[in-house]
């Protein structure tokens, strides 16, 4: 199999996390099924340029907004498949077998990653499991989670919308049960938010936001809501 998978990392910064992150994403390279490693910058530093070019991978830039920062990632990809991964996201080893094998057996089916945090509080634990619940009960998982679809599904489904939020629960959305599965692999992201706000209370600012945007709210007014400290 030639590399047939382009990664795209929507960054605003050069970052520990997103440091562990590209550590992770080293795994395929040397594996061979890499075909190229996209940044997609909103608006980045200087070094965020360097450290690109000192890890191999393409800066793609534009307007900040993941969606939007995505979505220019994924026009600007060669390979076949894309695999999208946020930049506190972390895969566990072993991540490069689980996509060839969703490669050769679920070629119509877009995969996403069972979600960790970096945390040793239970409150974690718990969290992990209603995530990991929702993803398979409901076909929604988040982007912090990665996920991997083949640029003809991409496309059918009409990609990442260029809004500030919830551009992940609008392409899954778009996918539906059918052409979701998990990728059995491990995503350990980030649980910095929580723990600055507390996990009972994220998770609900979370749910409410969620529960906003199914009802129709605006994705620029949500962006703001949730981000407001």
């Amino acid at each position: 199999m030639t590399a047939p998978v382009s990664v795209i990392v929507p960054v605003l910064a050069a970052s520990e996390r997103l440091g562990a992150c590209l550590a992770s994403l080293a795994d395929g390279a040397f594996d061979g099924i890499l075909a190229e490693l996209i940044l997609a910058d909103g608006g980045g530093t200087e070094a965020l340029a360097e450290l690109a070019d000192g890890v191999g991978a393409r800066l793609v830039r534009a307007p900040k907004g993941r969606g939007t920062q995505l979505s220019a990632g994924a026009e600007a990809a060669c390979g076949d498949w894309l695999l999208f991964v946020h930049a506190d996201t972390v895969f566990a080893p072993g991540w490069p077998e689980a996509v060839r094998r969703h490669i050769v057996t679920a070629p119509g089916r877009a995969g996403y990653g069972h979600l960790a945090f970096d945390s040793t509080d239970k409150l974690a634990r718990m969290t992990e499991r209603w995530a990991n619940l929702r993803s398979c009960l409901f076909a929604l998982p988040y982007g912090d989670q990665g996920l991997l679809i083949h640029r003809d599904l991409y496309s059918a489904v009409g990609g990442y919308p260029p809004i500030p939020l919830m551009e992940d629960v609008a392409l899954v959305g778009k996918l539906g049960r059918r052409r979701l599965c998990s990728l059995q692999i491990t995503a350990t992201t980030s649980a910095q938010r929580y723990e600055q706000r507390g996990w009972l209370a994220q998770g609900a600012h979370n749910l409410s936001t969620l529960t906003r945007y199914l009802l129709g709210a605006e994705p620029e007014r949500l962006a703001e809501r949730y981000n407001r400290r």
